[in-house]
């Protein structure tokens, strides 16, 4: 009897080998054990779970201020800082062209010296140990982003639109910030175009909302008895190409870097300061990983430290309603540059003398006036 219960296979309902070969395997929770079986597989799958991944070494004290560094000499605002520090050491050393220089390539230089010593293999190194974690925070943002959008008045298909055919262009849905339906050309039908034409909307709205600033505040700081050289925006390439004009801010001489030299030096300086930003633009969202710097967004609001160091990207719907406004105001912006474009031609002078003009005598200093006499 017992040689027979001996014999007896393991699980009911299982026959014979032969039977046993063709048939499935049981599904994983439904096969058949003894409580010694039990509790040896138990034992095996605790020896066989996988030891949980090691502690990260803690970072550096080199690689923390290297890190810090690399996200100060990234953000729009250490060229702020950066600016004011040279005007101090340009006005302590002189107007050195080779210091000039220097100094407008100190960031970019700066960075990558950064990226290519061992302390910044060190940073990458530990930013790449957390890109999973930053990446997944960058995500869940984002999540919060499209609902944003989602709830807001300015996104989707019941969003204000411009009246009749200006509006009705069917390819766009309210995606964008800023879409009121306005493409009678079908310039944006193809997803490739639209994203391109996007970018380039946004660059050339921000450069002009700078501009703007940079157009009437020389100006009207000349006209209130600040001395700057040349206040006139269209005004200040030719003194410089015609005469040893110095460029200065409230008397201040030395509030600019390149002021009191020629054009040739502010151009080299000028494609210095940018070369670095634009081929980081060129590359995209990464650029910066190279120096330990993780930008969450994307290409056209990449965020993070250099670009949101408020933080306004974690209030969801300020941040929808922020892209709104941005494009609104870059918009207006845009048309005010083409604005001072053509009243510099027709007037030969700067907007806020025009304006001045006009409020001083708005029957004789007017668009119709103006065209007469150009006439």
């Amino acid at each position: 009897m017992a040689q027979m219960l001996a014999q007896r296979p393991a699980c009911r309902g299982v026959q014979s080998r032969r039977r046993a070969a063709f048939q499935p395997a049981a599904p994983s929770g439904r096969t058949c054990f003894s409580r010694q079986t039990h509790v040896a597989a138990q034992s095996s799958s605790r020896k066989g779970t996988p030891e949980p991944p090691p502690e990260p070494e803690p970072e550096s004290l080199t690689a923390k201020a290297a890190q810090l560094a690399a996200e100060v000499v990234a953000s729009p605002l250490f060229y702020l800082a950066a600016g004011l520090l040279a005007v101090g050491l340009v006005s302590q050393t002189g107007e050195n062209e080779a210091a000039i220089f220097i100094f407008a390539a100190l960031p970019i230089t700066a960075l990558t010296a950064l990226s290519k010593s061992d302390v910044g293999k060190e940073v990458q190194a530990q930013l790449e140990a957390k890109l999973p974690e930053l990446q997944a925070e960058a995500e869940a943002t984002r999540a919060a982003h499209e609902a944003a959008r989602l709830r807001s008045q300015w996104f989707g298909a019941d969003r204000p639109r411009l009246a009749g055919p200006l509006g009705a262009a069917a390819h766009l849905t309210g995606e964008m910030a800023g879409d009121a339906g306005f493409d009678p050309l079908g310039l944006s039908q193809q997803p490739e175009s639209f994203a391109r034409f996007r970018e380039a909307e946004l660059l050339h709205a921000r450069w002009a909302m700078l501009g703007a600033i940079g157009v009437v505040v020389p100006e009207a700081l000349a006209i209130g008895g600040v001395d700057l050289g040349e206040p006139v925006w269209w005004k200040v390439g030719a003194a410089k190409l015609q005469s040893d004009l110095e460029l200065n801010w409230g008397g201040i001489k030395g509030f600019r870097i390149a002021g009191g030299q020629g054009i040739g030096l502010i151009a080299a300086c000028q494609a210095v300061l940018m070369g670095g930003p634009e081929y980081a633009r060129y590359v995209g969202i990464r650029s910066l990983e190279p120096v330990g710097v993780f930008l969450p967004g994307d290409q056209n609001y990449p965020g993070g430290t250099p670009f949101d160091p408020l933080n306004y990207a974690g209030d969801a719907d300020g941040f929808v309603d922020q892209t709104v406004r941005e494009i609104k105001n870059g918009r207006l912006a845009m048309v005010a540059m083409a604005g001072f474009f053509a009243q510099a031609a027709a007037t030969r002078q700067g907007p806020v003398q025009n304006l001045l003009d006009f409020v001083a005598d708005p029957g004789a200093h007017n668009i119709f006036t103006v065209l007469s006499r150009g006439a």
